[in-house]
């Protein structure tokens, strides 16, 4: 079927990226590390959900059970029953055991919370659903150091990639969410002829669907799911690091979009200018992308 495709329909197909060795380790490191993070959630909402059948308390006194703080108190207190024998100074020293600082405030409210009366399971369920907690808590320790790893594998391995200073030019883009750009898009520069290709591609630009007098602009629905994950979070992060992507953010706001619409098109215009920028292996100037005053010219087209 492949050669019969290849024989009648070649211009219809495009090659397959050629994507160097750096690059295609970086793609490696940046999915694994999503995936590591992705787990690492879904163990803590499982943490969660456990002690919502049992021990409310703990819910109060850790909203974030990502917390090395809060892990290490469930971890010595995985009961309501070991929760009411806690001391203050056995609370310290696990507080200074995850490099906490002295804070009386907050080792007297986990006092408080953990000691609030809450309705009970029988001593055998308690005791098996700690054991639960107990297991999901060095899982989730577990995947932490993963995670940490992973990131640290996939900051070394970005670092050495040619395009690295290109993609970290850009406000917004921090080593992950750079490295995890580069793994979806590749450094084939002959892969994307134009950015629309680029932005069709990530989901950013929109399809619009017109027969006759109607006129539908719609979400782009078929799209790489990474790519317009890593593009949602560079716009976001650039509103506090750009004026310009900010002024163009509100200006989305006051025509009527909601947030997300508006971060979809702030993400739009990032891409077109970061393409621009890796065609010709160009820093990003933000003052030129924006058409904001600039101390030094820069060819960026101001249209792309």
């Amino acid at each position: 079927m492949l050669a019969g495709v290849r024989r009648t329909d070649a211009r219809q197909h495009r090659r397959v990226p050629a994507i160097s060795h750096g690059g295609q380790a970086v793609k490696a490191l940046a999915r694994q590390h999503q995936e590591a993070i992705w787990a690492e959630h879904q163990a803590i909402s499982r943490l969660r959900s456990v002690l919502l059948e049992f021990y409310p308390q703990a819910i109060e006194a850790f909203p974030q059970l990502k917390l090395k703080a809060a892990l290490a108190v469930l971890a010595a207190a995985p009961t309501p029953a070991a929760g009411m024998k806690l001391t203050a100074r056995k609370i310290v020293a696990l507080l200074h055991r995850c490099g906490r600082r002295n804070d009386n405030a907050l080792v007297d409210q986990i006092l408080t919370d953990l000691r609030t009366s809450a309705l009970r399971q029988p001593g055998p369920v308690e005791m098996a659903l700690g054991h639960a907690v107990t297991g999901l808590i060095a899982v989730i320790i577990a995947m932490q150091a993963a995670v940490a790893q992973l990131q640290q594998a996939m900051s070394e391995e970005f670092d050495q990639h040619p395009l690295m200073p290109v993609l970290r030019s850009a406000p917004g883009l921090g080593p992950v969410l750079a490295a995890r750009i580069l793994a979806e898009t590749g450094d084939d520069p002959a892969r994307f002829t134009t950015a629309a290709g680029l932005r069709a591609y990530a989901g950013t630009a929109p399809v619009t669907r017109a027969s006759g007098r109607s006129r539908r602009v719609t979400a782009r629905h078929v799209r790489n799911k990474r790519l317009a994950d890593a593009c949602h979070w560079w716009a976001f992060a650039a509103l506090t690091r750009s004026p310009g992507a900010r002024a163009h953010y509100d200006r989305r706001r006051a025509a009527g979009d909601h947030h997300n619409a508006a971060l979809r098109n702030l993400a739009n215009k990032l891409l077109g200018r970061l393409w621009w920028c890796l065609q010709n292996n160009h820093l990003w100037d933000d003052a030129n992308a924006w058409n904001l005053p600039a101390t030094h010219p820069c060819p960026l087209p101001l249209d792309t």
